[in-house]
């Protein structure tokens, strides 16, 4: 019997830190679903990341179940791929705190993410949110990853990952394969609707901003009529039009239309008829997800199952890794 190749480990996470968004779909989870046949697929709702902001208890354990259901919605399988809930395995929170110890205080006052999100939450400015690259890191190394897809405001995360790994590697031998964090060609940058020189983010202060994936029709119809274009009035991408270079980026993405197909196909047009066809667009492409999110929501037992079986083969896998860490750094087994 011909021996078939090892797929290589992806390992990717996201913070069920609010409802899904548009964002979160068109430029991670998209991708998730479509690396399921040519990788082993390793994903994570981050949970213990979403602490280092304070979070209502309730409604913490709602936007879990949630985002869970809503990812499996998108057509992450738990038949393909690892989808487990990270605060449900234990070995993250304990490579956490060695990696902390093998991560310098000057890299981590670096790191933009922190310096951000310092100025967003002034007033809770914990240790947490400091070393939350080092959680990050045991998140990847202990699963031995290869790629890790992610966007362009987590690669210098990524880029400490790897210095980590390198100097623990170099301290006690080949302990960590050293992972490689890639952008996904496909995966698209989607800016908020309002103001379309930032990101589109849950936390943004003008719900118009924001496209949720369990938005209705109508609110998604509504959210785009709305958006921020220019007085131009001509369908083209260029520097300058931020808000029309972010309606094509999501029209380009959800169609599979190149910049240049959009350009043609609304010459002459108005910004009305090219907001209601991006909006239509976006409706049909979120709606089967909706649906599916409606049946999974209400099959709670079916959910337990699938996050209580996934978290059970994640601490097998995991605890190979931490184990030998362990070993390395002079623990007693």
């Amino acid at each position: 019997m011909e021996q078939t190749e090892k797929k290589q480990v992806v390992f990717s996470a996201i913070q069920p830190s609010g409802t899904i968004t548009l964002g979160n779909y068109l430029g991670a989870v998209r991708n998730w679903v479509k690396m399921q046949d040519e990788y082993d697929c390793i994903y994570a709702l981050a949970d213990l990341h979403t602490i280092t902001v304070r979070q209502n208890p309730a409604q913490m354990r709602r936007n879990i179940l949630d985002a869970y259901a809503s990812i499996m919605a998108c057509g992450v399988d738990v038949e393909k791929s690892l989808f487990f809930i990270q605060s449900h395995v234990h070995t993250h929170a304990e490579m956490a705190w060695v990696l902390n110890c093998y991560t310098q205080f000057g890299e981590l006052s670096r790191m933009t993410q922190f310096k951000d999100k310092s100025k967003k939450h002034a007033d809770n400015i914990n240790a947490g949110l400091f070393t939350y690259p080092a959680l990050m890191a045991g998140d990847i190394l202990l699963y031995q990853a290869d790629k890790v897809p992610v966007g362009a405001d987590q690669k210098q995360h990524i880029e400490l990952t790897c210095d980590i790994a390198k100097r623990f590697n170099g301290i006690y031998g080949d302990v960590f394969k050293i992972p490689e964090g890639f952008i996904p060609k496909n995966g698209a940058r989607v800016m908020s609707l309002q103001n379309p020189l930032n990101k589109m983010s849950k936390s943004d202060e003008n719900v118009n901003g924001c496209v949720h994936l369990l938005d209705t029709p109508e609110v998604i119809m509504r959210k785009f009529k709305r958006a921020v274009t220019d007085s131009e009035a001509c369908v083209r991408y260029a520097e300058g039009k931020d808000g029309v270079n972010n309606l094509m980026t999501i029209y380009s993405a959800v169609t599979g239309k190149s910049l240049d197909a959009i350009e043609a196909e609304f010459a002459g047009k108005g910004y009305g008829d090219f907001k209601t066809a991006v909006g239509e667009a976006v409706v049909e492409e979120l709606r089967p997800i909706r649906e599916r999110y409606e049946q999974l929501i209400r099959d709670k037992a079916y959910l337990e199952d699938c996050y209580r079986q996934a978290a059970g083969v994640a601490l097998k896998i995991s605890s190979r890794t931490l184990g030998k860490v362990m070993k390395k750094v002079g623990f007693v087994r």
